[in-house]
C-alpha cells in the first residue's frame, strides 16, 4: 500500500527556485512512488491577503502552471484548491480548541513571518493560527509525508502535537505526519538575506523569463563577492538551468 504525500502552497504569487529546492523537486520525484496530493491553499492566502480576494483566486491557476512547469503530473498526483473543501475548515475549528495561545506563540515559523511581515501586535488572527489549519489539511488526507523546507519544520511539529492530543482525547484515529526535507534545506536570497521569500523581494522566481534571471543573478552581491567574474563566464549555462523549469507555455486569454 503506497503512503500518502501532502504538500502545498498559499497562492500569493508565482512560485520561485525556494519553492522548487524546498519542496517541488522531492514532489515531483516521489508522485510515482507515493499517493500524492498538492493543496493550492487559497484560504490561507486569505489569513494576510484579505484585502485582496481577487489577486489571490487568480494566483491560484498561477501556481497550478508552475506545478505543470516543473513536472507535477495531474494524472498521478491530485491538485487540490483548499476552499474547494469545507470540511477543512470545520477541522480546523475542531483543532482549535485543541491549542493553546501560548503554544501558538511560541512557534518560530510564525514569529518569524509576523516579523518579516510587520505585524507585530497588528497580527490577523486568520494568519496567527494558520499551523493549525495546515494540521487539518495534513491530517485529512491521513498524510504520512509532507516535503518542506527546513523553516516549515515547527509547522509539522506542531501537526504531531495536535494528532496525538486527540488521538489521547478521542480516539487514536489520526495519522502523525513525517517531514521529508530536502538535501537543500535553506536557500538564500539574492540580497544575501537568510531566507529566499516573495514578500521580501530577492525571489527568482519560476517563470521569470531569461533576461530577468541574469538581472536578478548578476546584481546579487552576494553571489558576486562568493565567485567574482567566474559568475559572468557560467552565467549563461546557470540560466538555462533555471529557466528550464518552466517548460510549459502560459495560455493566453
Amino acid at each position: 500500500m503506497k503512503k500518502t504525500i501532502l504538500t502545498g502552497d498559499r497562492p500569493t504569487g508565482p512560485l520561485h527556485l525556494g519553492h522548487y529546492v524546498g519542496s517541488l523537486k522531492n514532489r515531483v520525484e516521489l508522485q510515482h512512488t507515493h499517493e500524492t496530493f498538492v493543496l493550492i491553499a487559497d484560504l490561507q492566502a486569505l489569513t494576510d491577503h484579505a484585502d485582496q480576494p481577487d489577486q489571490v483566486s487568480r494566483n491560484i491557476l498561477e501556481v497550478a502552471f508552475d506545478y505543470l512547469a516543473v513536472g507535477i503530473d495531474p494524472n498521478v498526483s491530485t491538485i487540490v484548491v483548499q476552499s474547494g473543501v469545507p470540511e477543512l475548515a470545520e477541522l480546523t475549528m475542531y483543532y482549535l480548541n485543541l491549542v493553546t495561545l501560548a503554544r501558538l506563540q511560541r512557534n518560530p515559523t510564525v514569529k518569524d513571518e509576523m516579523r518579516q511581515k510587520g505585524f507585530d501586535t497588528e497580527v490577523p488572527v486568520g494568519f496567527f493560527v494558520y499551523p493549525v489549519s495546515q494540521a487539518a489539511d495534513i491530517t485529512a488526507f491521513k498524510t504520512d509525508l509532507v516535503p518542506v523546507g527546513e523553516d516549515q519544520l515547527p509547522m509539522i511539529e506542531q501537526s504531531v502535537e495536535i494528532v496525538r492530543r486527540f488521538n489521547r482525547t478521542y480516539a487514536p484515529v489520526l495519522v502523525a505526519p513525517t517531514a521529508l526535507v530536502s538535501a537543500i534545506a535553506r536557500l538564500p536570497g539574492t540580497d544575501g538575506q537568510s531566507k529566499l521569500g516573495k514578500s521580501l523581494a530577492n525571489a527568482i522566481f519560476l517563470s521569470d523569463s531569461a533576461d530577468v534571471v541574469a538581472q536578478k543573478v548578476m546584481a546579487c552581491t552576494r553571489i558576486r563577492s562568493m565567485f567574482g567574474q567566474t559568475i559572468r563566464a557560467r552565467s549563461k549555462a546557470t540560466l538555462s538551468l533555471v529557466t528550464s523549469t518552466r517548460s510549459i507555455p502560459m495560455p493566453l486569454g
